[in-house]
């Protein structure tokens, strides 16, 4: 009965039953509240997402495959096919050809298969001397020079006007002089060693010039015997192109074309020195081809000796890296031929 009566004199001020029902659920209406008021506070314009202009239908399958697997399920052949799909089929284009594995058109062997070996003759066992007639053919020297690839003409050139500002034209021009007379002395005095000329030999070695290159090949001289040659004229008969060679004789039992070098730096692997492979090469090729030499050659050998007397550096080659740089000679030989 109290309640009803109350509820009545409520009734007669319409807004007091109003505050009466929504008390509560203002209560329960403040969470909403304080989350609407957060929303607002981060409300402001959101950049616009690339990914939302995908075609999500398009690729739902590939979602599919990255969200449901935990390792990837690709395969070589699958990634084949993706590659054609994205790139086209691959380029079936040849690679290019290397330099080194070029073939010479005028092909000739390393090794004369048509010379006559004549039974061993001991009556004179002093070297080999021919002299040099025909001068109308290029030399291996000037074959190799005229040839030089841009790179090493750039690194040559450059070499030489360092020195020039260094010592000076006229400085550079008596540098390179003496270079020249320090190898012939260096090339005279191992002629005297191999033709047993000792006193003479002696004598040459007290010239502090070259003292110290023949100190920095004692311990090669001891691994050489049997001298065939000593600065020989050889020329091939069939390519036409002729050369001085240093040496013939036996190295550690293996006859080879000698090749000596002086050097003030260091040239402990072969690459270091240049195109010296391919002049041996070409000289082993021109003594197989010579009517004048009744032995064939297939080694050859680089002694490196240095003017400080520190070891010198002799590098060998046997048949088949003879081979390789017999065909890049036959290579720059085409070359010359060509240009001239």
């Amino acid at each position: 009965l109290v309640r009803m009566q109350f509820l009545q004199i409520l009734s007669r001020k319409p807004r007091k039953l109003e505050m009466l029902f929504q008390i509560p659920f203002c209560q329960e209406q403040l969470p909403y509240t304080c989350l609407t008021t957060s929303a607002h506070t981060y409300s402001k314009k959101k950049k616009a997402n690339s990914y939302d202009q995908v075609d999500q239908e398009k690729y739902k399958n590939l979602v599919y495959s990255v969200t449901s697997y935990k390792t990837s399920t690709q395969t070589p052949e699958t990634i084949f096919e993706e590659g054609n799909l994205l790139y086209g089929p691959p380029d079936k284009h040849r690679r290019p050809v290397k330099a080194g594995t070029k073939t010479p058109k005028n092909w000739v062997p390393l090794i004369n298969p048509n010379k006559r070996i004549p039974p061993l003759n001991s009556d004179s066992d002093l070297p080999r001397k021919i002299m040099l007639e025909n001068r109308k053919m290029p030399s291996v020297t000037r074959i190799l020079q005229q040839t030089l690839s841009p790179q090493q003409v750039f690194y040559l050139e450059r070499w030489k006007q360092k020195m020039i500002v260094d010592l000076g034209k006229g400085g550079f021009e008596e540098y390179t002089k003496n270079l020249f007379l320090q190898g012939e002395l260096f090339h005279s005095a191992l002629e005297s060693i191999f033709l047993s000329e000792e006193m003479a030999a002696k004598e040459k070695s007290k010239d502090g010039v070259i003292s110290g290159y023949l100190s920095s090949v004692e311990h090669v001289l001891e691994d050489i015997s049997e001298v065939k040659t000593l600065e020989s004229g050889v020329h091939h008969e069939t390519l036409q192109y002729l050369g001085l060679v240093d040496c013939v004789a036996k190295y550690r039992g293996q006859l080879c074309v000698i090749d000596w070098k002086t050097s003030e730096k260091p040239k402990p692997f072969l690459k270091n020195t240049y195109d010296n492979p391919l002049q041996v090469a070409a000289y082993i090729g021109a003594i197989n081809h010579d009517a004048n030499y009744d032995f064939q050659v297939c080694c050859g050998l680089i002694v490196v000796a240095y003017k400080n007397g520190s070891p010198a550096h002799p590098h060998f080659m046997d048949l088949d890296l003879c081979s390789q740089y017999w065909n890049k000679w036959l290579l720059r030989l085409e070359e010359y031929m060509d240009r001239n």
